[in-house]
């Protein structure tokens, strides 16, 4: 059987073991019955047995949820020149630890350093592989055995449990919470110093907003303070960003250099969200510190691969020129795109939605606001455009199975559902015509 023609398109994909694993199991299934030996069943068999297998799991998908930087799709889709250094970085050995001017051992630092350092204003820096693993280098090489001073205000909790309290424990620190959940006054990081504080630190609340009667302390007040206790002071950004969004016409996030120039000693930020770069946690700061910390040994359980370091370094480059950011960074580019673009893809796309549609439901565009995501300006939204699908029957499964039939595409479309209606903002489309191509496949049942 394993010699079959039909099935050598299934050899060649999957390989002859796993062909002939699925060959037993067809056999054994077909026992005593006549069409054991039709060679095209046979094949159509093993080939929908293993299709499982020889599939992808990771999948491209269209991003039509409304938020820019999904944590669950993948959050900042990487430039091109991002993508092409880390593939030549898969394809051959590179300098990744090896100085070529001295012939002799180097550091992998050494290959983003000198971009952090030029881009915010920093002594040093350093990286890892999320920004959880920063803050928890971070507090671990200053702060081990110690008590590391935070504001209730700033106990974050963010996507997948990554919580402030639980990250100092797991760092060795003693959490000393000062303030009210609203208010905090420096007087009160001023008294709550003591014999075993080792650090006072920010967070910034990137992912919620406390409104009404608040009170925070300014980075600048807390730099004083921490300078004449001598300490460390530690801002963790969250998401942070190298450039000020309001160049686009977005509202104002703290970038990591205006920290800096604000006294912070060290600062830790993502590198997969407004940054637009892979998955990595960014430590900048004062050089002693920074050395500090990079001598941990537990950075070297959280150090970046070649092919990160790689696509980070090409997408810190792009950061020289910021004038062409839009042209050249996906996150950017979709983050300023122009609502009155998306009006207008709306209006190309609407036909063809409609034709694929059928009778099975009813399309139309409507205004929308979508998120940038990944816990960054969370009450700030982006004014958009959506195909917006609705009226499906029962007989065809309703809003829920449109929507599964929209992931059954060759690109698995992945919209949002909200007031009875199935709507697929059109901000992060890039590929319009891929998304046009596959609509005569979409499988949907009319009435």
């Amino acid at each position: 059987m394993a010699n079959w023609p039909a099935l050598a398109p299934l050899i060649e994909r999957a390989g002859r073991p796993l062909v002939v694993e699925a060959l037993r199991a067809w056999a054994e299934a077909r026992r005593g019955e006549p069409d054991v030996a039709d060679e095209a069943a046979c094949a159509r068999w093993c080939t929908a047995r293993l299709s499982g297998l020889v599939t992808p799991s990771q999948r491209r998908v269209f991003n039509l949820t409304g938020t820019v930087l999904h944590t669950n799709l993948g959050r900042a889709l990487l430039a091109e020149e991002a993508i092409e250094a880390a593939v030549a970085a898969m394809r051959a050995p590179t300098t990744l630890e090896y100085d070529l001017s001295g012939g002799a051992r180097g550091e992998r630092d050494d290959h983003i350093s000198p971009w952090l350092r030029r881009l915010t204003g920093a002594e040093a820096a350093t990286a890892v592989n999320n920004n959880a693993a920063a803050v928890l280098l971070v507090l671990n090489a200053l702060a081990v055995g110690r008590e590391v001073i935070v504001s209730r205000g700033e106990l974050i909790e963010i996507g997948g449990a990554f919580r402030i309290p639980d990250i100092m424990a797991r760092a060795g620190c003693r959490l000393v919470e000062v303030g009210t959940t609203n208010r905090t006054h420096l007087k009160d990081y001023a008294a709550a110093i003591g014999p075993d504080t080792a650090a006072i630190m920010k967070v910034h609340p990137s992912n919620y907003a406390i409104e009404g009667f608040t009170k925070s302390v300014a980075a600048a007040e807390l730099v004083a303070l921490a300078r004449e206790k001598g300490l460390p002071l530690i801002e963790d950004l969250g998401s942070g960003t190298l450039v000020d969004l309001e160049t686009w016409g977005l509202p104002h996030e703290p970038t990591a250099r205006e920290a800096i120039a604000a006294g912070i000693d060290v600062v830790t930020f993502s590198g997969d969200k407004l940054l637009g770069g892979p998955q990595a946690g960014l430590v900048v700061g004062r050089k002693d510190l920074i050395e500090r910390i990079a001598r941990n040994p537990m950075k070297r359980a959280l150090r970046l691969d070649k092919v990160r370091l790689a696509a980070l370094e090409a997408t810190l480059r792009l950061y020289a020129d910021p004038g062409r950011l839009a042209e050249r960074l996906p996150t950017i580019r979709s983050l300023a795109r122009p609502a009155a673009d998306i009006r207008a893809q709306a209006e190309r796309l609407l036909p063809g939605l409609r034709k694929a549609l059928r009778s099975a439901a009813e399309a139309g565009i409507e205004p929308v606001r979508g998120q940038i995501g990944s816990g960054a300006l969370p009450v700030d939204l982006l004014a958009s455009f959506a195909l917006a699908i609705r009226g499906p029957g029962r007989k065809g499964g309703g809003l829920d199975g449109l929507a599964d039939a929209f992931r059954r595409l060759p690109i698995p479309v992945i919209g949002r559902i909200a007031d009875n209606t199935l709507y697929f903002d059109l901000r992060t489309l890039d590929d319009e015509a891929a998304f046009v191509a596959q609509l005569d496949q979409l499988d949907v049942v009319a009435g």
